[in-house]
């Protein structure tokens, strides 16, 4: 089987209408990243986008949202201790997990609810 070259350009999580500015207040006010303008003809159903190095997240209004409480993006992270501290900080529960070999890991919550876990290697 041949190498077809996959990357990952982003992951797409749900969120309700009217909930970008909760949103933009929790992945760019507590995690830090940055906002990425989307194109005009995307930008008018809602929702936004943000980035930080290779990762993007692009965060679409979804009409009847629920959030994902088990699906989630494995998020590398540099400093995991301090984006915990970060994220406890700012009233967000971290969830510690020990289970996945050569990686330390946390699972915690966005504003809206969806599953978000933080991993670096061990």
């Amino acid at each position: 089987m041949s190498d077809l070259g996959y990357a990952l350009h982003h992951v797409q999580l749900a969120i309700p209408a009217g909930a970008e500015n909760d949103c933009r207040a929790f992945y760019v006010g507590v995690l830090g990243m940055e906002e990425v303008p989307k194109p005009p003809a995307l930008a008018a159903r809602g929702g936004l986008w943000v980035r930080s190095g290779s990762l993007e997240i692009h965060l679409g209004v979804e009409a009847e949202f629920r959030p994902t409480r088990k699906a989630h993006p494995g998020i590398l992270v540099g400093d995991l201790d301090a984006l915990a501290e970060r994220l406890a900080a700012a009233g967000t529960e971290v969830a510690w997990d020990e289970n996945f070999p050569a990686y330390r890991r946390f699972h915690a919550f966005d504003n809206v609810g969806n599953r978000l876990e933080f991993m670096t290697p061990a």
